[in-house]
């Protein structure tokens, strides 16, 4: 069992020794020389009525550009088979909104089918759910469901105030109910204490069963956001952070999502060494640049990576 206070002496301890458990429990899970490879689709993007602070897509965003879709079901397919073709095992549709509408939960179905015929685990990422959603996304065969609660419980307010905490964690646990598999994290640099970032974890873990992914990102700072002169996440703070995740969820993939692209190859190695196995590959991640695809696999090959 974790408590704060226990967390917070992992947190707080020798840096080398942090990493060397935070190691070791990697590899008694996973094959640590194998990183998860995962590509991310918007196919909904901007006009979103939400407030979060960070967002490019919220309405407190000075610069908000009007909603695009992709509704070409051939699209939405070819996107897919580019990804396979990459490396990557998992495909990701995202839309921006508080909550999917019945033409988009249609859409994404059709698109699941086509997903998963390509061999591919096929996840999403269209905010709150209710049951008959989550039971509608089961049939049409979602592996995943993407849902970030983005920071600590006692924060929560200060970024967001258009959606509940509570709110997220009630789509969590219908899709753990419903045997979908969950992804979820936060987001490291938004103004938060590292006491924050450790109860964002504690709060992941008293769902009913921990995540199947952590997701991780680092602020991508937007202009016309409130957080766009946010100051920067210490290094070694968001190295001990992922050390401390792995160790709370030895069984959960660890990825490392947004702001990687401003990371340099040696601080992503500390992050890999720490238990990251998961990354997001492609050119961009809903809104934010992602780092370069043919840079990321010269990185792994030069580490000794494999991947699927």
């Amino acid at each position: 069992m974790f408590d704060l206070e226990k967390a917070k002496k992992i947190f707080n301890s020798p840096l080398l020794e942090l990493l060397y458990n935070a190691q070791t429990v990697h590899k008694q899970n996973f094959d640590i020389t194998k990183m998860q490879l995962c590509t991310l689709l918007s196919i909904q993007t901007g006009g979103c009525p939400e407030d979060c602070a960070y967002c490019a897509q919220s309405k407190r965003n000075k610069n908000r550009a009007p909603m695009e879709r992709i509704t070409n079901l051939e699209e939405i397919t070819r996107a897919a088979r580019e990804a396979k073709e990459m490396g990557a095992s998992r495909f990701c549709l995202g839309a921006s909104g508080r909550k999917p509408s019945q033409e988009l939960l249609e859409l994404v179905c059709k698109a699941i089918v086509e997903i998963k015929k390509l061999g591919l685990n096929a996840c999403c990422c269209m905010g709150t759910l209710n049951e008959n959603e989550v039971v509608q996304l089961k049939k049409g065969g979602l592996d995943y469901y993407n849902h970030n609660i983005d920071t600590s419980p006692e924060y929560y307010k200060s970024i967001i105030t258009t959606r509940t905490i509570e709110e997220r964690m009630n789509t969590l646990t219908l899709c753990q109910q419903h045997g979908i598999k969950i992804c979820t994290g936060g987001i490291l640099g938004i103004g938060e204490s590292n006491e924050d970032r450790i109860s964002m974890l504690l709060k992941l873990k008293s769902l009913g069963k921990d995540p199947d992914l952590i997701t991780i990102n680092k602020l991508v700072k937007i202009p016309g956001t409130p957080l766009e002169d946010a100051p920067e996440i210490d290094s070694f703070d968001l190295v001990r952070f992922l050390a401390l995740a792995r160790i709370m969820f030895p069984r959960s993939f660890l990825k490392l999502s947004a702001g990687r692209e401003t990371m340099s190859a040696e601080l992503q190695t500390l992050c890999f060494f720490a238990g990251v196995n998961s990354i997001f590959i492609g050119k961009k991640l809903l809104t934010v640049n992602n780092s370069r695809y043919t840079d990321d696999l010269a990185l792994l090959k030069k580490l000794g990576f494999t991947y699927d």
